[in-house]
């Protein structure tokens, strides 16, 4: 049963030919919960208005890593360190080896981070950046679709 799961997974991995990547900044002030940053789409117009984790698509030759920095870099004017992938365990479109589902054959894979050097503004594809609690209050902002189970691994991983 388990080289079926395998097998299962690695054939819905394989149907994903675009990545884009992203990351949930992450930061702790003195007396503050632990914030998220989250930014407001402009465009498309069918996600105009809506948060989402800043990032972009991979750029050819480009490891996840690099193209996540550089994204960064553009969108937002910061420098980031990057750690743990977010990795789904619960229902909400996450493909072992892939990342979370986005649409047809897009995945997106987002990594923890926090930023190094920058205030993060708001250059490219946004029109509002903000720091959020890592709270259920998350889940009152008008997510992307596909990033609000996303949001809600996040407030699962904060609970452990």
């Amino acid at each position: 049963m388990e080289s079926q799961t395998t097998t299962q997974r690695t054939g819905t991995a394989e149907k994903f030919t675009k990545t884009v990547v992203a990351a949930a900044l992450l930061r702790q002030r003195p007396g503050h919960d632990v914030e998220l940053f989250i930014a407001r789409r402009t465009s498309p117009e069918s996600v105009a208005g809506m948060w989402e984790f800043p990032g972009g698509k991979l750029e050819p030759g480009e490891s996840l890593h690099e193209g996540l920095h550089r994204e960064l870099s553009e969108e937002l004017g910061v420098e980031v360190a990057l750690y743990a992938e977010v990795i789904g365990d619960g229902p909400g479109g996450y493909v072992a080896e892939a990342g979370w589902w986005l649409k047809e054959t897009t995945a997106m894979r987002l990594f923890r981070g926090e930023i190094l050097d920058g205030e993060p503004f708001p250059l490219q594809d946004h029109d509002r950046v903000d720091w959020v609690p890592v709270t259920a209050r998350l889940l009152d902002y008008p997510w992307i679709p596909a990033d609000r189970p996303i949001v809600e691994q996040l407030l699962r991983d904060s609970s452990r």
